[in-house]
């Protein structure tokens, strides 16, 4: 939250937050073949378990302690729902997690595999049965919510602070803002939060958002009006205006979805494939490895558009076999 306070001093007061996340991730360049990206490594968001979640945790987990117990939810392979309960477990608190089922591969099953080690998990058959059950336990137990996906207004306040870290590594790195700036769309706070900061750091720089979930969820409407209602929150905290969204900015890719929640692509795989021949850092399939195809597939088409990558997914915790079994799956697929 550093970009934000920096701008704001007075919201140190006025917008509590636990410290996760190192002062500001990567602005790499990635060659990879005939196309050159601009990559925001926001899997490096913390040192212990990275990714886009853990900029929303800083303000939606403020004032946890060893007493409390956390509820949220999510599908069997949320990386939301291990965030929360990883963060928690470090601030000495419990965490409850229901979810439900999606469509399994190597990630997913790791995935499920440490947020059983780490929460309660219970299961039910649907995401509309798990939001049921959850706001049953939140009547009958002293629960703190938090949402599937940390996508309120407030969480998507911890990406408005990173698009205004963006301009500012920009202009000190004597950069070109990109022209374009490709993002995975799920429950859709990132993409808000992002949508906000560009405006409030005057970046002209437009927003693709890559959508990974079915258009019930992520759809241009309902993510513009989470970017107003985070640009109000902001507003009221700071005694400004709030800043003035253009819906044009943001685009909805719908190319790269594949069909249904969690579903693997042979174009994300192989996107994955090409960052690993470079030796960068693993992707999966599902939300990363579509962005980045969808990112590819705009520098490649049109090579005069300067492309930034907004990189949140985290693969480090995922050790040496689980990253070899998908090296190996990707390698087949780019062969």
């Amino acid at each position: 939250m550093d970009a934000l306070y920096a701008r704001w001093p007075l919201l140190r007061g006025a917008l509590p937050r636990v410290d996760l996340c190192v002062r500001e991730t990567p602005l790499e360049r990635w060659v990879l073949g005939d196309a050159t990206l601009l990559v925001k490594r926001d899997d490096l968001s913390t040192p212990t378990l990275g990714g886009n979640k853990a900029r929303s945790l800083e303000l939606l987990l403020a004032g946890v302690g060893p007493d409390d117990e956390l509820l949220t939810m999510g599908s069997t392979g949320s990386t939301h729902a291990l965030a929360v309960a990883h963060f928690a477990a470090r601030l000495g608190a419990r965490t409850r997690v229901i979810t439900w089922p999606q469509e399994e591969h190597m990630v997913s099953r790791a995935t499920a595999a440490r947020l059983r080690g780490l929460a309660r998990v219970s299961a039910a058959r649907s995401p509309v049965t798990a939001a049921l059950r959850a706001a049953l336990l939140r009547t009958r137990q002293r629960v703190r919510w938090i949402p599937a996906g940390g996508s309120t207004p407030l969480g998507a306040l911890g990406h408005v602070d990173a698009a205004l870290e963006l301009a500012s590594q920009l202009g000190r790195d004597e950069e070109r803002a990109p022209d374009v700036l490709v993002v995975p769309l799920g429950s859709g706070g990132t993409v808000a939060g992002l949508l906000v900061g560009l405006e409030l750091a005057g970046l002209p720089t437009r927003v693709a958002a890559v959508r990974v979930v079915p258009r019930v969820v992520a759809n241009h409407g309902r993510v513009t009006r989470l970017a107003k209602r985070a640009a109000a929150l902001l507003a009221r905290l700071t005694g400004t205006q709030p800043a003035r969204l253009d819906p044009a900015r943001l685009t909805i890719e719908q190319r790269e979805y594949g069909g249904a929640y969690a579903r693997e692509t042979d174009s994300a795989r192989s996107a994955a494939a090409e960052v690993r021949a470079i030796g960068g850092p693993p992707l999966e399939g599902t939300y990363s490895g579509k962005a980045l195809a969808a990112a590819l597939a705009r520098a490649r088409g049109a090579p005069s558009e300067r492309v930034l990558f907004w990189l949140t997914f985290d693969g480090r915790w995922l050790g040496e076999e689980s990253g070899a079994r998908d090296q190996e799956a990707a390698d087949r697929v780019a062969r």
